[in-house]
């Protein structure tokens, strides 16, 4: 089982930044892939951003050019930089890791973009 500490989430104005911050720990495999989902009220559960462990990165197309995704291995820690923030943005992000034995989803950190 993973633990997971998010944080950084928060209330921003359209055009605004956030850093969200996670560590992961409890598991003695290998973070394969650290990355970042979202959810919407009313919409389904999205990736947003993820890395490998070896640098490699994917971006979901409508956050290209303004989020930066990047990692600690050492730390077990992801952070997404969120800049030019939009209101269609707000979601609740959750930190997501997997493993060679699956998956897993922190409870998530809400960020809300409002004037």
């Amino acid at each position: 089982q993973v633990q997971f500490v998010e944080s950084g989430g928060g209330l921003v104005q359209p055009g605004g930044s956030l850093r969200l911050s996670c560590v992961a720990s409890g598991t003695m495999f290998t973070l394969d892939i650290m990355g970042w989902y979202r959810q919407a009220p009313g919409k389904q559960h999205e990736l947003v951003a993820s890395m490998t462990s070896g640098g490699s990165t994917n971006y979901a197309d409508f956050v290209k050019g303004r989020f930066t995704i990047s990692r600690n291995n050492a730390k077990n820690t992801v952070y997404l930089q969120m800049n030019s923030l939009k209101p269609e943005d707000t979601a609740v992000y959750s930190c997501y890791v997997r493993t060679v034995v699956g998956p897993y989803w922190g409870q998530g950190t809400q960020v809300a973009v409002s004037p």
